[in-house]
C-alpha cells in the first residue's frame, strides 16, 4: 500500500494547479494521470483549434501568460507549450499512464483507498485526502439510434477530429453547435468541404464590442467572479451551455446565419435516422432567433456598464441577420446529399463509476460547496461552474485551487491535532498504576 497525504486524481490544469499550491505548502502529494500531464490539449483538439478566451486570462498559481499577444487567443500547440512551461516550473510529482479504477472509505476509517493500473500493474494508495480533477467531460454523448446508420458513413466524435483531410472525400454532417461542434463546422466550411450542421441551443456571443473583447468587457463587470448562487436560476446555471464564438485569425464571431448565406446547410435539432434517412425538428428559426437575442442582450450588458462607469468607448454597432430560413428542412437523405461523415459534438454525460463514495446528486454528478464535497477529505475541482463562469476555465482555477487548499490544510491541521490529544491521552494512560 503505497501512502500519501493528499492523492490527486487527474493532471489537466485543475490538477496542476492544486499540485503547485501542494507543493509550496510542503504537503506531501501524488498526482495519478492516466495519460500524460495536461494531454488533452495535445490529444482532443483539432489542428486549427484556437482559445476562445484571451491570452490574458491563462494565469494559474504562479505561473501566467506573458507572451507578446496578452488580447490575442493562443493556439492548441501554443497552450501545449504553455502548459509544458508550468510543468516544467515546479516538476509536480505526477505518475503518468497510471489511471484510478476505484476510489472507496479506508477501511480503518484513515481517509480513502484507491485503485490504479499504472505502467506496471496494479497499485493501491491510501491518503488522508483526495482531489478528483478530471474535469466535467468524460463520456461523448451519441443518440442511442446512431448504430443504425448506414456503417460506411463514418461517425467520430469532436474530440477525435483533427482537420478535413482526415475525413473521407464529401459533404459532411456536423451535430452540435456548441463551442466544438460551430468551430469545426466552421473549419470544414473554410476548407470547402458541403457542411450540414445540424443547430442545437447553444447561445452566441460577439466576439468584439465597442471596441474591446467582449470576455475583457465581462471580466470588469465582475460575471467571471460572480458565484454559481447568485447567477439567475442559482445552481441550474451549471447545466448551461457555453456560447460559441471563435479566436480563430485573431478572434470573430461565430454567425450561423452568415455560414448558410454561403452554402452551409443548417437544420434544426437532430431528431432520429436509420440507414442513410435523417429526421429533423422545426426548430432552426427559433435556435437562430434565441442565439441572436442572446448575442444582442450581451452587448446591452455591456452599454449598460460602459454608460454606469462613463468609459469612453466606440458606438455601438447593432447586429442585423443576414440571413433566414425560407423553410424548416425536416428530413436529410445521406447518400443523396453526399455526405460521407458525421461528426458529433452534442456534449458529454460525467462517468464517476469509479467513485465508491455516496456524494452523487440524481444526475450522477457530485454534489459540493464550492468543490468541498459532503465526505471529509474529499474534493473536486476542474468542473464548468464549479463556483463561478470562470471555474472551468483558466481563468478561474487559481482561484477555485487556492479554495480547496485551504480546506485541505484546515483538515491536514485538524488531523494532526486530534493524533496529537490521542498519544497524550495514551501516555497518561500508561502511567497510570494497573487497577
Amino acid at each position: 500500500m503505497n501512502r500519501t497525504e493528499v492523492l490527486v486524481v487527474g493532471a489537466g490544469q485543475a490538477g496542476l494547479a492544486t499540485s503547485w499550491l501542494l507543493t509550496r505548502e510542503g504537503v506531501d502529494h501524488v498526482l495519478l494521470e492516466a495519460h500524460t500531464a495536461a494531454h488533452e490539449w495535445a490529444d482532443t483538439r483539432w489542428d486549427s483549434f484556437t482559445l476562445v478566451t484571451p491570452n490574458w486570462h491563462c494565469r494559474l498559481p504562479g505561473y501566467a501568460y506573458e507572451g507578446p499577444d496578452p488580447d490575442g487567443f493562443m493556439t492548441r500547440d501554443e497552450v501545449v507549450a504553455w502548459l509544458a512551461g508550468y510543468v516544467a516550473s515546479f516538476d509536480p510529482p505526477v505518475r503518468e499512464h497510471t489511471r484510478v479504477t476505484a476510489l472507496r472509505p479506508a477501511a480503518d476509517g484513515d481517509g480513502y483507498e484507491v485503485d490504479a493500473t499504472g505502467p506496471d500493474g496494479p497499485e493501491a494508495w491510501q491518503a488522508a485526502q483526495v482531489v478528483i480533477a478530471t474535469g466535467g467531460y468524460h463520456t461523448p454523448i451519441v443518440p442511442p439510434w446512431a448504430s443504425a446508420l448506414d456503417p460506411s458513413i463514418l461517425q467520430l466524435q469532436s474530440a477525435d477530429y483533427r482537420n478535413p483531410g482526415g475525413l473521407p472525400e464529401g459533404a459532411v454532417l456536423v451535430v452540435g453547435t456548441g463551442q466544438s461542434g460551430a468551430q469545426i463546422a466552421e473549419d470544414l466550411h473554410l476548407a470547402g468541404r458541403q457542411v450540414h450542421l445540424a443547430v442545437g441551443d447553444a447561445p452566441r456571443v460577439a466576439r468584439f464590442h465597442r471596441g474591446r473583447d467582449c470576455m475583457t468587457w465581462l471580466a470588469e463587470m465582475g460575471l467571471y467572479d460572480t458565484p454559481v448562487a447568485r447567477y439567475p436560476g442559482g445552481l441550474a446555471a451549471r447545466e448551461k451551455t457555453n456560447h460559441y464564438v471563435t479566436g480563430r485569425d485573431g478572434g470573430r464571431d461565430v454567425d450561423l446565419r452568415a455560414f448558410a448565406r454561403d452554402g452551409m446547410r443548417l437544420y434544426g435539432l437532430l431528431d432520429g435516422g436509420r440507414g442513410t434517412q435523417l429526421a429533423f425538428q422545426p426548430t432552426l428559426r427559433a435556435a437562430l432567433d434565441a442565439a441572436d437575442a442572446v448575442y444582442s442582450s450581451i452587448n446591452r450588458d455591456i452599454d449598460r456598464w460602459i454608460e454606469a462607469q462613463g468609459v469612453d468607448a466606440p458606438p455601438a454597432q447593432p447586429y442585423a441577420p443576414v440571413w433566414e430560413p425560407d423553410e424548416e428542412p425536416l428530413a436529410l437523405d445521406l447518400v443523396a446529399e453526399g455526405v460521407t461523415s458525421i461528426v458529433w459534438a452534442i456534449g458529454y454525460r460525467p462517468d464517476y463509476r469509479w467513485v465508491g463514495v455516496p456524494v452523487f446528486d440524481g444526475s450522477g454528478r457530485p454534489a459540493h460547496e464550492r468543490g468541498v464535497t459532503p465526505s471529509d477529505g474529499l474534493y473536486v475541482l476542474g468542473l464548468p461552474w464549479l463556483h463561478t463562469w470562470g471555474s472551468g476555465r483558466f481563468h478561474g482555477i487559481a482561484r477555485d485551487a487556492e479554495h480547496l487548499v485551504e480546506r485541505i490544510l484546515e483538515q491536514r491541521a485538524a488531523r494532526l491535532a486530534e493524533r496529537r490529544e490521542l498519544s497524550a491521552v495514551a501516555i497518561l494512560a500508561g502511567e497510570r498504576p494497573a487497577s
